[in-house]
């Protein structure tokens, strides 16, 4: 593993899609969870506290919750994103609003990037992320072994 320059993982066919929505984009993705209930359920859906849900209420998806995201929530789906049960995310953030767990919101953001899972952080890219040809299928993602990178730096600055 320390040898090769990356880790593949499969998606399978059915995802595990994190749902997660600041407060002034919670009706959107309430609406397009709705919109596309025929696609979501045939996926595992999890998400933040209260947007969790307002999804399951309003649509009848099972959607696991786990805290809101100023309370853990937003490091609760990343730790599942570490464990690999987390296999893309939508996440509406509101670029308009400050947010008081904002350093949360970037931990999570960066730990989706680390472990190459796709991230639509508005409606127009989780349109396409769901009706992507991939959705249905398997798919390879490719996780940067950064235990070989941490390594190979530490030897260029000796």
């Amino acid at each position: 593993m320390l040898d090769e320059n990356y880790v593949t993982m499969e998606i399978g066919k059915a995802k595990h899609i994190a749902l997660v929505a600041h407060d002034g984009k919670k009706k959107e993705l309430v609406d397009w969870c709705d919109k596309n209930k025929d696609v979501l359920k045939g996926h595992f859906l999890c998400g933040t506290g209260t947007t969790a849900r307002l999804i399951s209420e309003r649509t009848g998806l099972p959607v696991k919750g786990y805290c809101s995201g100023p309370l853990g929530g937003d490091q609760q789906i990343g730790a599942k994103i570490v464990e690999g049960q987390i296999d893309f995310m939508i996440f509406l953030w509101d670029p308009l609003e400050a947010q008081p767990h904002d350093p949360d919101v970037k931990a999570l953001l960066r730990i989706a990037v680390v472990y190459d899972i796709p991230i639509a952080n508005n409606l127009a890219t989780a349109d396409f992320m769901l009706h992507s040809k991939y959705m249905p299928e398997t798919y390879n993602r490719r996780i940067e072994n950064f235990d070989k990178t941490i390594q190979e730096r530490v030897k260029r600055m000796k």
